[in-house]
């Protein structure tokens, strides 16, 4: 699931790089979303699915942008939310699991260092431009390789 908005510069980095990804797999290997979401109701979103992989732009204190991560939930701090409108992803899962809601097991995600994320910057700054390929070949591997393990041998 690509997050993001789609009109602001590098925020739209993993919306775009879903749809990247989404051009080149197979149906069946995946389903592919982009969501200009947060908070809570990107639970709806994840309900049902066994994995899931989230990919997001990020701006940390010191990144260059364009660097890509590749983080597991732990590797996260939830952030204390004023209101509920403010709930940010790690928070919002956590509540969805002790809610019993049926969310994927695992959750990896992909983040992209970005630069200016303001409106009305429609294009990515070139780093992250540059990134967007990259990651999306990260995940199909990813993806790919995890299909191959789950898969049983056959015997002729």
């Amino acid at each position: 699931m690509g997050l993001g908005n789609p009109i602001w510069g590098d925020d739209s980095a993993g919306y775009r790089i879903a749809r990247a990804v989404s051009d080149r797999l197979i149906h069946q290997e995946a389903t592919v979303q982009e969501a200009s979401i947060a908070g809570l109701d990107i639970l709806e979103l994840l309900t049902d699915y066994n994995k899931a992989i989230i990919i997001d732009a990020i701006q940390s204190n010191n990144g260059q942008p364009g660097t890509i991560y590749r983080l597991e939930l732990d590797d996260i701090e939830a952030n204390h939310a004023a209101s509920p409108h403010s709930i940010d992803f790690i928070t919002a899962l956590k509540l969805g699991r002790k809610l019993g809601l049926p969310l994927p097991e695992s959750v990896t995600i992909f983040a992209i260092e970005v630069g200016q994320t303001t409106f009305p910057e429609g294009e990515c700054t070139p780093a992250v431009r540059a990134a967007i390929p990259i990651c999306a070949d990260i995940i199909i591997r990813e993806l790919r390789t995890k299909a191959r393990k789950a898969t049983p041998a056959v015997r002729e």
